[in-house]
């Protein structure tokens, strides 16, 4: 939230933004501190909509994955899982010049893991039936394997034209989701601990 609000009131956001964010056609990776924008980007947020839809996740998923990792370790999962994104994203569009912003990549990462510790949780969603609005309760591995699909079926949309237009960074949500679940099992196996069935709105 600090570096979103100095985001907001540099003299300069757009040259703040690209100071900070992750310019692929920028880096290299014979200099190191051409490599500091993999984690700053995750800092930025693009407006109000995006970081409160972000905030929002991370509401409604993030606690329970935090009492699995505990606060120490869910920073790391976060932090990494976020790089994990970005750096996937900079892998599939090494020449683009469009800034890459958002801690979406680390979100998403929140969501691989909550995917692996609590599948059987269920989510109630909201879901328009004709011309009502009904609420279901959706398994949690149901819903987040449909969002992971989305992500993924968007960023293999977006391959032809991402490097001359901006967007939504799809490749970021795919890595952070698949580096979520890769922790989430690792610790998982090292705690010996399944998952927790639980209810969330």
């Amino acid at each position: 939230m600090y570096v979103f609000f100095k985001e907001l009131v540099a003299p300069n956001t757009e040259g703040f933004i690209y100071a900070f964010s992750l310019i692929p056609s920028r880096v290299d990776l014979r200099d190191y501190t051409t490599l500091f924008p993999f984690v700053s980007a995750m800092f930025l947020h693009g407006g109000f909509l995006h970081i409160i839809s972000n905030m929002w996740f991370l509401m409604i998923f993030g606690d329970n994955v935090e009492s699995f990792f505990g606060k120490f370790r869910y920073v790391f999962v976060y932090l990494v899982s976020g790089i994990a994104g970005n750096v996937l994203q900079y892998l599939l569009y090494p020449n683009s010049a469009i800034p890459m912003l958002g801690a979406s990549g680390a979100v998403s990462g929140v969501l691989g893991a909550y995917y692996v510790l609590y599948p059987h949780s269920r989510i109630k969603t909201l879901l328009p039936i004709f011309f009502f609005i009904t609420i279901v309760e959706i398994p949690a591995v149901i819903y987040l394997f449909y969002w992971f699909f989305i992500q993924l079926l968007s960023g293999v949309a977006s391959l032809p034209i991402a490097t001359q237009t901006g967007g939504v960074a799809f490749w970021a949500h795919v890595g952070g989701f698949v580096a979520g679940i890769f922790f989430a099992r690792m610790f998982q196996k090292e705690r010996g601990k399944g998952y927790i069935e639980g209810e969330i709105v």
